[in-house]
């Protein structure tokens, strides 16, 4: 035990530290760019063509660069692209929720494609989802209209440009420090539950949630990898056990409908608490989202099931 307590401190220092200079590489370059973009007024200028859309979301317009940013590159990126903006808690809370379900579209598409599921609809699907639960929850959060549609650059294209290099160093720094203390937490925590061999336990305490979620037992693993790793760190995984063919057809998809919606539980919401969004909105409505999209998607799946004989029937007739 103290070995594989030992291994797992080590691996997760260094998948930590190695994830960390990874984030930096992603969140240095993109926070500065849109900082320069904000700065420039451009972002302003286009306010106009991209608001009407943004309103269905109860966003200004400017939260569409970490939103376009977040769903090609991923959470990091919209997590560097939110840092720089003068944005409210309420409006990072919704891009927030948007991005833990629709982030780094591309490649965890092609992920997913690879593992039973046609790439375009676990995608469509992902950005329906986020688009529905955003609008439902901004219903609850005190979105004030006046800020957003007031020129929300307007703070920061006031500024020269040195001293709005400094203000992006400075808040740069800080949410590098918290980021890093966050990904060293989590991932030598997940580390170390490797190991020691706990993972397999935790599935066997999590079949209620499995119940809840509509999932079957089978799909119990290739879940818990999805919710502790994310779909990109736990691909080898899904890929290998989905190609096993231990899950039929619609099992697989109602897996990846739910894991499309709701992977790496931990590292990724975790990240946008060190921007001050609250823990109750970055865990409880992708949760929701997703039972209630598995279950629609099974009750779908049914009533196919029961209109397929009577199609027979109607065809032996003629």
């Amino acid at each position: 035990m103290k070995t594989q307590l030992k291994e797992g401190l080590f691996a997760g220092f260094r998948k930590g530290w190695s994830g960390f200079v990874w984030m930096i590489k992603i969140l240095v370059p993109i926070s500065f760019l849109t900082a320069l973009l904000a700065w420039s007024g451009w972002i302003e200028k286009g306010q106009f063509i991209i608001q009407p859309l943004m309103d269905w979301l109860s966003l200004p317009a400017v939260a569409a660069l970490p939103l376009l940013i977040g769903m090609l590159t991923g959470i990091y990126g919209g997590i560097a692209a939110m840092a720089v903006l003068p944005l409210t808690t309420e409006q990072m809370t919704l891009i927030a929720i948007f991005l833990l379900m629709a982030h780094n579209l591309i490649q965890e598409g092609v992920i997913q494609g690879k593992s039973g599921i046609n790439p375009a609809k676990a995608t469509v699907f992902r950005l329906i989802c986020a688009t529905l639960t955003v609008m439902v929850v901004a219903i609850f959060l005190d979105i004030d209209t006046s800020v957003q549609t007031a020129p929300v650059s307007s703070e920061v294209m006031g500024q020269s440009f040195w001293p709005m290099v400094w203000r992006w160093a400075l808040a740069s720094s800080k949410l590098c420090i918290k980021i890093f203390f966050i990904i060293m937490t989590i991932l030598i925590t997940l580390e170390v539950i490797k190991k020691i061999g706990w993972i397999e336990h935790i599935v066997r305490v999590g079949k209620p949630i499995l119940k809840t979620l509509g999932l079957s037992e089978k799909a119990g693993i290739l879940w818990m990898t999805a919710a502790l790793f994310g779909l990109a760190y736990g691909a080898a995984v899904i890929v290998e056990e989905a190609n096993e063919g231990h899950l039929h057809k619609e099992e697989l998809e109602a897996l990846h409908l739910s894991i499309g919606i709701n992977h790496s539980l931990i590292e990724d919401p975790a990240l946008f608490l060190a921007l001050g969004v609250s823990a109750f909105w970055l865990w409880i409505p992708r949760l929701i989202t997703a039972v209630i999209a598995v279950r629609l998607f099974s009750f779908y799946n049914f009533l196919l099931r029961k209109r397929r004989p009577a199609k027979v029937e109607i065809h032996r007739d003629c």
